[in-house]
């Protein structure tokens, strides 16, 4: 059964459901108002900090998932130049680094303009999407920031389909 299929989405709050597949897969979370949910989500590599928001105003479902970084500074342009690799990697979101609060950010938004509504399946998609392209990425930035690998390199990681588990 899909997940569809186990929701009556008419009248659901995008929020409601976010709430109810955190639950489903015992995520840690908190909903920070009617229209916004806090998560963490476990990752091979890291906690990823999940936060969804409703904009009724754009109708809009926002996503950012953020993990902490703490580049060099003299690495920063590096970083940059990986992000750029990364993001024309990334059909679905994308990466940008948040300098001050030190976030490593990919983020997504999912309009849903004219009263559309979001199902389940793809709010599981969405999230899904955002884990992936965060543990796909992550050892190329970490290459790239403490691996002295330029962006080229450490792309090859990302690149590379990994097979099974060691």
């Amino acid at each position: 059964m899909s997940l569809s299929e186990e929701f009556l989405t008419e009248d659901l709050h995008p929020i409601d459901i976010v709430e109810s597949l955190a639950e489903s897969n015992e995520w840690d979370f908190d909903r920070v108002a009617d229209d916004q949910i806090a998560m963490a989500v476990e990752g091979q590599w890291r906690t990823y900090s999940i936060t969804l928001a409703w904009s009724a105003f754009d109708e809009t479902l926002r996503l950012i998932c953020t993990f902490e970084m703490e580049p060099p500074e003299d690495k920063l342009p590096k970083l940059y130049e990986a992000l750029n690799r990364v993001n024309d990697q990334c059909w679905a979101g994308a990466f940008t680094y948040w300098r001050e609060q030190q976030l490593m950010t990919y983020r997504y938004g999912l309009v849903l303009a004219g009263g559309q509504v979001a199902n389940p399946d793809q709010i599981d998609r969405l999230i899904g999407t955002a884990v992936m392209a965060a543990e796909r990425y992550y050892p190329a930035f970490q290459l790239v920031i403490w691996g002295d690998q330029d962006p080229e390199q450490a792309m090859q990681i990302a690149i590379a389909e990994a097979f099974g588990r060691a």
